[in-house]
């Protein structure tokens, strides 16, 4: 595997966290939207502008608490899974975690 850029490594690192631990609510935080993908925002402010502006994951306010995954950025995220070889949700093993949906 090549060496990957540190700032590119962080974001995708933080866009796999996110959506390895997004949930759906439907119509929150964005009305008339179908069930969301989900993520808190408790990660580096820029690395969340990075992804935003990549358009990988949405922000309606830089206040809300929450931002949910793109179709772009639930694309990337699961081809990233692929590339470090980390199991999705729906493959992997019971490993005792819960996640919330």
């Amino acid at each position: 595997m090549e060496k990957i850029d540190t700032k590119q490594a962080i974001n995708d690192l933080t866009l796999m966290l996110m959506y390895l631990t997004r949930f759906q609510e439907e119509g929150r935080p964005w009305p008339g939207f179908p069930k969301q993908d989900l993520a808190w925002k408790g990660y580096n402010f820029n690395v969340l502008n990075d992804l935003e502006t990549e358009k990988l994951i949405g922000q309606t306010s830089h206040r809300s608490k929450l931002v949910f995954l793109t179709g772009q950025g639930l694309e990337r995220s699961r081809a990233l899974l692929e590339r470090y070889h980390v199991l999705d949700w729906n493959q992997a093993p019971d490993s005792g975690v819960t996640r919330s949906s």
